[in-house]
């Protein structure tokens, strides 16, 4: 009889001991986020954050060097929140001199989301007003807007995410402001998508880079109006080694920095006529290597093809008016209306092109 009550009581206890870890164990799996994403780079709705910090410092000194501390809140729902602790500097050359807002990069070292996407970034680069005023918005959000025209091209390139910002001083100096922006993918997170590793080197020239992706770049850049890159320097350009060697010589490059686009057309963007040989940003100028006629033929050929997209793109941009819309538009028509006119617009690349 003892024996049987022994036996009974002994397996009650190891089944309670059973159930006990197990619920622990669901429990901690349905509260651990360490696997889950955020989403930072894959939903395409706006996010509303706000930072807190220094801003009376941050307008008088712009700070490169040295870190603020301060907080960061993603409000992804109307419900939901989430703050942490990061530390915020300014960044960049020409938006941090001429800017009354200089841009940021945010410190996410620390911070633990709980996120996997978020818990991955050291440091993201944000892209926000330079100033206060509807001009300045529309900056913001045609930039943001040809970031995503040139992923229509391919994933070789940086993802954004639009933000609404709100600003708040940590030290009650300075009355709070919101403005519209956006968060530039990390190059270390574009690298991992891609499965490469960035390189930095002055030895670099259009011709390491693969040809297709190259040409593509020169051309967008002249669609958009832009001259403002160069792949020597890395200027306004990523550059990239595939892990899987395709070729053991040449790279991937991904472009970047739009702002100073004849199709943004800002203010303060004024090409030096001495350089460039125009007055007006709006004037488009070939940058890309020389090719044969029946490659460039080729490789504009992409462009026909993508421009419904594009153009979808920018009618279903609901942060633009149609005014602005219209304008985008009308710029983009003179550059497919060389193409249209094929050997006119050959022409341009063959007289203008780069032997390197």
């Amino acid at each position: 009889m003892k024996k049987r009550l022994f036996l009974r009581r002994h397996i009650f206890l190891v089944l309670a001991l059973v159930l006990f870890f197990h619920s622990q164990s669901s429990f901690c799996q349905s509260s651990d986020t360490s696997d889950v994403s955020f989403g930072l780079f894959t939903d395409e709705e706006p996010l509303e954050i706000t930072l807190q910090f220094d801003l009376s410092t941050y307008l008088r000194k712009k700070p490169k060097e040295e870190y603020l501390p301060g907080k960061i809140t993603f409000h992804p729902g109307s419900a939901d929140s989430l703050t942490r602790e990061i530390r915020v500097r300014t960044r960049g050359e020409f938006r941090n001199a001429q800017c009354y807002y200089a841009p940021l990069e945010l410190n996410f070292r620390h911070a633990d989301f709980g996120y996997t996407d978020l818990d991955g970034i050291r440091r993201i680069k944000m892209v926000s007003q330079c100033s206060f005023g509807r001009e300045s918005e529309k900056y913001v959000l045609l930039e943001y807007l040809i970031y995503k025209m040139y992923s229509a091209f391919t994933d070789t390139s940086f993802r954004v995410r639009m933000l609404t910002i709100n600003f708040v001083d940590s030290e009650n100096r300075q009355k709070p402001y919101t403005h519209v922006g956006f968060f530039i993918e990390p190059v270390k997170m574009l690298a991992g998508r891609t499965n490469s590793v960035e390189i930095e080197s002055w030895a670099l020239t259009q011709k390491t880079v693969y040809p297709g992706m190259i040409d593509r770049i020169a051309i967008f850049n002249y669609m958009i109006g832009n001259f403002d890159w160069a792949v020597p320097n890395q200027h306004n350009i990523k550059t990239f080694k595939p892990q899987v060697f395709e070729s053991e010589y040449l790279v991937t490059a991904v472009p970047y920095d739009f702002d100073f686009t004849g199709l943004v057309d800002a203010a303060y963007a004024i090409p030096d006529d001495k350089i460039t040989g125009t007055t007006t940003i709006r004037e488009r100028i070939f940058l890309g290597v020389c090719r044969s006629r029946e490659v460039y033929q080729q490789a504009i050929e992409e462009f026909l093809e993508k421009k419904d997209e594009i153009y979808g793109l920018i009618n279903e941009f609901h942060y633009l008016d149609a005014k602005q819309k219209k304008k985008v538009i009308n710029y983009l028509d003179t550059f497919y209306d060389q193409c249209t006119g094929k050997q006119k617009i050959l022409n341009v690349f063959l007289n203008s092109c780069k032997n390197f």
